[in-house]
């Protein structure tokens, strides 16, 4: 009989910790921020705890990823998505960050070093930590009053 190597619990990357709906993609591209790094660019949202439509309502990081068709086949796309998702993996969750992260990766991605891929995560985290930090309360939105009295002052 051979002997089979100890199994290691496989580190995976949870799905708490995953972005899937569509409309939380929209709403981080429409009202989030933007950090550009070498290999890509990196969209994100502060997140009130209570603000999602989850029973448990997610609590801290929560990252997705988009890859379009115009980067390459299905082959180097999915290649992409295992690198970064891996790279985040290992660059860890901050806990006390409630965010939602979409990251957008560019074609120079394939051919990079992993540790430069995963540097670049790390920073991008790092970013994002600092500016939600700064924000202890949500940026007020452009109010209709305040746009009127631009308007009017350049009339």
């Amino acid at each position: 009989m051979t002997e089979l190597a100890p199994q290691k619990p496989k580190s995976r990357f949870p799905k708490k910790r995953r972005l899937l709906r569509h409309a939380d993609f929209e709403q981080v591209y429409k009202q989030g921020r933007r950090h550009f790094a070498a290999h890509m660019t990196v969209f994100y949202l502060w997140r009130e705890e209570n603000s999602s439509n989850d029973k448990n309502g997610p609590q801290g990081l929560r990252v997705g990823f988009t890859v379009g068709r115009v980067l390459g086949g299905s082959v180097q796309r999915n290649r992409m998505k295992r690198r970064l998702r891996e790279a985040v993996r290992l660059s860890g969750f901050p806990p006390e960050v409630s965010a939602d992260v979409v990251i957008n990766p560019k074609r120079s991605l394939l051919g990079a070093d992993f540790e430069d891929v995963r540097n670049q995560v790390a920073r991008a985290f790092q970013v994002i930590e600092k500016a939600v930090e700064r924000t202890p309360e949500k940026t007020p939105e452009k109010t209709p009053e305040k746009v009127t009295e631009k308007a009017a002052k350049s009339v």
